[in-house]
């Protein structure tokens, strides 16, 4: 340093003052909200992701059956495709919105399999 203190960025009198006006991470959540650790909140993602699975399990194979979805406009749609079912469902569980995002991506890469890789994933999480 060019004071002939020594340390480098971050020592001495500047360090004090970051230490001093460092603060606790304050979390904004609402008053009923949960906080699960450990195996309860593993869990808790492990059912997630398999509700989304078994949402779209039965628009898949011979023996296929339509979903009716309401859109955003309020009409009714009919169909048996898993990825126009999970871009039309709402979620706010962060493991569900993973399944849906792992839908997006298989549909962005490869243009096939939404439904396939949500059950794939599902039935992997349902065993581990």
């Amino acid at each position: 340093r060019r004071d002939g203190r020594a340390g480098g960025p971050g020592k001495g009198r500047d360090a004090k003052k970051q230490g001093s006006t460092m603060q606790a991470p304050v979390m904004v959540l609402q008053q009923n909200t949960q906080r699960e650790q450990g195996r309860k909140a593993q869990l808790g993602n492990v059912m997630a992701a398999k509700a989304i699975a078994d949402i779209v399990r039965t628009t898949l194979g011979p023996r296929s059956m339509l979903k009716m979805l309401l859109d955003a406009n309020g009409s009714i749609v009919l169909t048996n495709d898993g990825n126009a079912i999970l871009r039309e469902i709402d979620v706010t569980h962060p493991a569900a919105k993973s399944m849906i995002e792992l839908s997006r991506t298989q549909d962005e890469e490869v243009g096939d399999g939404t439904t396939s890789v949500i059950i794939l994933a599902g039935e992997l999480l349902h065993t581990a």
